[in-house]
């Protein structure tokens, strides 16, 4: 089954089309039909040649109820645009076109209704126009007309084509199923319907309802699956599904809640790390994702970099796309991608800047922690302060080796935002480090890699001939096996990474007493043979120890002896 979700200004048309192209009637409540006016969200499906069931959600087109239209077409992956010939462009097309493009939607097709009642070329131009330079631009149109049928059977041609082009999920992904609706059934309990985006659901599974009042998540079993009004043994996304639920009273659970298989790559977070669209947006927000919507506010890192929060847990991961609309103000919605569900502390001047930095432009997937994601900035900033704190704990007591994990767990807390302590033991073992007793520390019996052997035959040999960033990653040798180096007997370690041999500060003294007293950086660079990575905070360490002197004027002069040479 394919899902298409519907999109369009209030009273286009949107529903007797979807009535015309599956005989369902979409509108669920009996005020909508009542009153002609879509206040909910509706369904209806329909079987089209060669593709098989396309299910579509009918979104509301009034700009009262553009939360309830949102709830309609996060999940979806396909949107039919409707477009009146007697009206035009209209305001809630505009918005809703907004919101389909801050999705990034990119599989649709555009439909000019009510042609019975006026010439749909002026209309088909101005949205051809308006499309351009959003994720709908070059979308196949047609043009139709509901009440006499004209053009249905095209679009339904068109809709099979869209179905074709439309992406297809692994059959074994994840699931996260966002619930729209929920009720009760005499006999039966409790039921919630949803787009089933991708992967698969059957009787007797079990899977985690997030979030729940107390703000955690609650497991939930399958009882049984339906899919367009019958019974199934399992349903494969992507499909409209309705799920009966055993461990959950429908009060407990309805629309904005999502339900997660057990080993689920998402996030539960009350934070991201986000790249918007557009920066001009107010502090307080409503976020929407999925079918959730949610208060929220937005803090700008850096530019368009912004971390927003909520109350209750969200499951994100970073490629997610979120949108944040000002509430009360019609059109002004803004999208954003969540470069990261985990967010580290921002303490200290500055730190807003430097995440936004570390984070780049883009999302930068690690896995972690039973294949969850996080950015590449956030698994990095975790390894190196896990290192940091084993490092420090084996200098302060060599003979205790390792630290206690619920104690670095704490501390890694407060530090850099590490959940748990599953994540502090996967972290852990991508870092190389080995876990014993409840204790995490060096693995002593681990074999020294070749690359580290490598720059330490080099440093014996010539004390000043410190490896560049360049070839200390071509050796494959990154920040702990660095500072695996700093701590092997005569290994002095500078600021930046720079690696020198046991005899570095001896030789360096040695050189720079041969040059005119006092000399510039630039003799000193020449004399000594080094970058100006190296030299400069080569000297700056000779400076520390009392071994030269830096004047005024920036010249340095030898002021001491080192190792008795000379």
């Amino acid at each position: 089954m394919s899902v298409v979700a519907t999109a369009g200004h209030v009273d286009h048309g949107k529903s007797a089309l979807v009535r015309a192209l599956t005989g369902m009637e979409p509108d669920r409540w009996e005020a909508e039909r009542r009153r002609g006016l879509t206040i909910d969200l509706g369904y209806a499906w329909t079987t089209l040649p060669e593709v098989g069931p396309v299910a579509f959600v009918d979104v509301p087109g009034h700009r009262r109820f553009i939360g309830n239209m949102l709830s309609g077409i996060g999940p979806a992956a396909g949107v039919l645009l409707v477009v009146a010939a007697d009206g035009g462009w209209s305001a809630q097309s505009e918005e809703h076109l907004r919101a389909v493009h801050a999705l990034r939607l990119r599989h649709g097709v555009l439909a000019v209704t009510r042609t019975d009642l006026a010439d749909p070329a002026p209309a088909l131009a101005a949205t051809r126009e308006r499309l351009r330079g959003t994720s709908l631009e070059g979308i196949p149109a047609v043009t139709v007309s509901a009440r006499t049928g004209d053009g249905v059977a095209r679009l339904r041609a068109e809709l099979a084509a869209l179905t074709r082009r439309m992406p297809r999920p692994p059959s074994d992904a994840p699931v996260r199923l966002w619930v729209d609706r929920s009720f009760g059934v005499r006999g039966a309990g409790t039921v919630v319907t949803g787009t089933l985006a991708a992967g698969r659901v059957g009787g007797g599974a079990t899977l985690a309802l997030v979030p729940v009042r107390d703000g955690r998540t609650r497991a939930v079993v399958v009882r049984g699956v339906h899919s367009m009004d019958r019974a199934v043994a399992e349903a494969l996304g992507p499909v409209r599904v309705a799920l009966n639920l055993r461990g959950v009273e429908v009060a407990d659970v309805g629309r904005g809640q999502a339900l997660l298989s057990p080993d689920h790559p998402w996030w539960p977070s009350t934070r991201a790390d986000v790249l918007l669209d557009d920066d001009r947006l107010p502090a307080e927000v409503t976020l929407h994702v999925g079918t959730a919507a949610v208060p929220a506010r937005v803090r700008t890192l850096a530019g368009v970099h912004a971390r927003v929060s909520w109350e209750a847990p969200l499951p994100l991961a970073p490629g997610d796309r979120l949108i944040l609309r000002e509430p009360g103000r019609e059109g002004a919605l803004v999208g954003a991608l969540v470069l990261d569900a985990v967010t580290p502390p921002l303490r200290g001047a500055g730190s807003a800047r430097h995440r936004a930095a570390a984070l780049g432009p883009a999302t930068g997937r690690t896995v972690v922690a039973g294949g969850r994601s996080v950015s590449a900035a956030t698994a990095g900033a975790w390894r190196e302060a896990l290192l940091g704190l084993v490092d420090r704990q084996a200098a302060r007591d060599p003979l205790t080796p390792g630290v206690d994990a619920d104690v670095a767990l704490g501390e890694l807390r407060r530090r850099v935002g590490m959940p748990d302590l599953t994540t502090l033991h996967a972290v852990a073992e991508e870092a190389g480090l080995a876990t014993e007793g409840g204790r995490l520390g060096r693995d002593r019996g681990a074999q020294e890699p070749d690359g580290l052997a490598e720059v330490l035959r080099r440093l014996r040999a010539d004390p000043l001939d410190s490896p560049s960033r360049p070839e200390l990653e071509q050796l494959r040798l990154g920040p702990r096996e660095v500072a695996a180096a700093a701590r092997t007997a005569g290994v002095l370690r500078l600021p930046g990474d720079v690696l020198l041999g046991a005899a570095a500060v001896e030789e360096a003294v040695h050189r720079l007493r041969g040059l005119p007293q006092p000399f510039t950086p630039a003799q000193a660079r020449a004399s000594l043979g080094t970058s100006r990575r190296v030299l400069i905070p080569l000297l700056e360490h000779l400076d520390s120890r009392g071994l030269t002197h830096r004047g005024p004027d920036g010249r340095r002069s030898v002021t001491g002896r080192a190792g008795g040479r000379g």
